[in-house]
């Protein structure tokens, strides 16, 4: 597998993340040292440039509610260990913002491949801005993919996470525009009596506009769940 994804460079929602194990500046790194945590794996196309300063900067401010959800951080690019290191120190010094999560120094590209985070129609050894949500399985559960020129969104990331942490304990969905704190998509029926006992419910309760779509408030452990986060 990991042979095929090093020549294919495709990772997909729903596989295995590829293993790996790394140099980052805060010690060698491997993969399996977050499972049993939530991990945000993102590239930055390089050091020193300046949308890359402002995600680092963001994504130090909202660690802690990362944290908050069993999440941890981990950067990515093709720079060198010590172009992070003297990168970080500078944001540190110019800014006092200690950047509080590691950053891959994938000076081969071989992750930066495995993961297909560089497209070669734009740059031959860049990453563009690639997001990996894994969960605590280590399964790939959301990939973003934005240009080099426009930075990430933080708080949609933070909230993705909690969707899928939300679905996942609820067996149910997520709605557009859906925030911590509103009601779940409950799963379609899948014959046509519950059908039936669906639209009943929906004009008992007026949770729905059709057997298709109806709500549900998530179950006490999840709303446990959501209230530490």
């Amino acid at each position: 597998m990991d042979y095929e994804l090093m020549m294919n460079g495709t990772v997909k929602i729903g596989q295995k993340a590829p293993d790996f194990e790394a140099i980052t500046t805060m010690g060698n790194m491997a993969l399996n040292d977050y499972r049993g945590k939530w991990l945000v794996l993102f590239s930055h196309p390089g050091d020193f440039t300046p949308v890359c300063t402002t995600e680092m900067i963001a994504f130090t401010r909202a660690h802690t509610y990362f944290k908050q959800i069993n999440t941890e951080l981990l950067g990515l690019s093709v720079d060198s260990n010590s172009s992070h290191l003297a990168w970080v120190y500078d944001i540190y010094c110019k800014t006092g913002i200690q950047i509080s999560f590691p950053i891959i120094a994938d000076r081969n590209g071989e992750i930066a491949r495995k993961y297909g985070m560089i497209a070669s129609d734009i740059s031959n050894t860049q990453t563009v801005r690639n997001v990996f949500i894994i969960d605590d399985k280590g399964i790939v559960r959301t990939i973003l993919v934005y240009p080099m020129n426009i930075g990430r969104f933080v708080p949609e990331i933070i909230r993705i996470v909690q969707a899928l942490q939300m679905a996942d304990c609820s067996e149910a969905m997520t709605a557009a525009n859906w925030i911590p704190g509103q009601p779940v998509i409950m799963p379609p029926p899948n014959t046509f009596a519950k059908l039936q006992q669906r639209n009943e419910e929906i004009q008992c309760n007026g949770n729905g506009i059709s057997w298709y779509l109806s709500f549900k408030e998530p179950c006490q452990e999840c709303k446990k769940i959501e209230e530490k986060n």
